[in-house]
């Protein structure tokens, strides 16, 4: 049975296009340019922040994020950036019984802008709260403390293997790779993920017939 359902957000409940872009902007860089070499450097295993530091090599990536902000030009979020699905899907949830947990490698500002769109869920954390991130266990026992219910009985959702699939389920928790973003798509397929995943998902509205078969 499942009693709890907890989410990545970036490319799983929000698209990265804004986050990205906004960089861009800021280095004064083709937004291309910063796009591909997310998805190169995340394909490789590296942190998607090794794309920014390839433009300008160097770079402090947190002192610039403060100066982005300071600037006016930080962070921002709002109904435009979710995917279609997302509403709809975690309210049907809920009605379903299930408890939704909202987590992921976000910052503090990311939370504060989550809550402020009123989505239909429990609770909302980032890794910037927490103070851990994906694919940290810690992460996941923070998850775990979330959710109130057993591994067994919560699913963690999320488009990237590396830091969704694999760490939640060697957390116990059971686990659904989403085929969404570049990364949902690039490994959709990989038999490692395919093997690794409880559940295979296109849409959040899958989910709700994941749910209603294994609860009855």
């Amino acid at each position: 049975m499942i009693e709890t359902i907890a989410f990545d957000i970036g490319e799983t409940l929000v698209r990265d296009d804004r986050y990205w872009a906004s960089w861009a902007d800021w280095l004064d860089t083709p937004r291309h340019t910063v796009s591909a070499l997310v998805g190169a450097v995340v394909a490789q295993g590296r942190d998607n922040a090794d794309a920014l530091r390839l433009i300008r090599p160097g770079l402090d990536v947190r002192a610039e994020y403060a100066a982005r902000e300071a600037a006016g030009r930080g962070e921002h979020l709002d109904e435009t950036d979710l995917y279609d699905d997302v509403r709809p899907a975690l309210a049907e949830l809920r009605s379903l019984g299930v408890r939704v947990v909202i987590a992921g490698n976000q910052t503090v500002k990311a939370a504060q802008l989550l809550r402020a769109l009123d989505l239909p869920a429990d609770l909302i954390a980032t890794s910037g709260e927490w103070g851990c991130a994906k694919p940290s266990y810690e992460f996941f026992a923070r998850v775990l403390a979330a959710s109130s219910s057993a591994p067994y009985a919560t699913l963690y959702v999320g488009d990237h293997p590396i830091n969704d699939v694999y760490p939640a389920r060697a957390a116990g928790l059971l686990t659904a790779h989403l085929r969404r973003g570049p990364w949902g798509c690039l490994w959709a397929d990989d038999p490692e993920v395919v093997a690794a995943a409880d559940w295979r998902a296109g849409s959040l509205g899958d989910l709700i017939a994941i749910v209603r078969e294994q609860n009855g």
